[in-house]
């Protein structure tokens, strides 16, 4: 499993008037990279429509270590952290370097798969636990029961 990394920008509209990040924009940047991570591997939104499913968090965390400021090069990694066998209910950790060898927050969150007809927690089918197979994953990586 290779790591999967993505440079995400710094916008102006981003900064708050302490002149770093907006707390919420890092829960953004994290949607975005499991959301580029899934569509890399061919599992995209028409895809989740078709086979009516999709995925829900139901925590996301971030502990912030380093403030992040307009000009910074700033990139997002996605590690798979804990998953059930089915790969229905897992955890997904961030790291967001800022200038190559700085991190400013790790985001973590926990979700799981929901069929998106009978609004209720399912196993993913085929194609999702393949591309979840693909994900990297932690080096305290654990199976939940």
């Amino acid at each position: 499993m290779e790591t999967f990394i993505i440079p995400v920008q710094v916008r102006w509209s981003d900064i708050d008037p302490n002149f770093h990040l907006r707390h919420s924009v890092y829960y953004d940047w994290g949607a975005l990279s499991r959301i580029e991570f899934l569509n890399k591997y061919g599992l995209t939104a028409d895809e989740m429509m078709k086979q009516q499913f999709g995925p829900i968090l139901f925590r996301e965390e971030s502990v912030f270590k380093k403030e992040i400021r307009l000009g910074d090069n700033v990139t997002i990694n996605l590690e798979l952290l804990k998953a059930k066998k089915n790969n229905s209910r897992w955890t997904v950790q961030h790291t967001i370097m800022k200038n190559g060898d700085t991190v400013s927050a790790i985001l973590t969150v926990d979700g799981a798969w929901i069929d998106t007809m009978k609004r209720k927690l399912t196993a993913p089918p085929a194609e999702a636990a393949y591309v979840f197979d693909q994900m990297p994953r932690a080096k305290n990586f654990q199976w939940l029961d």
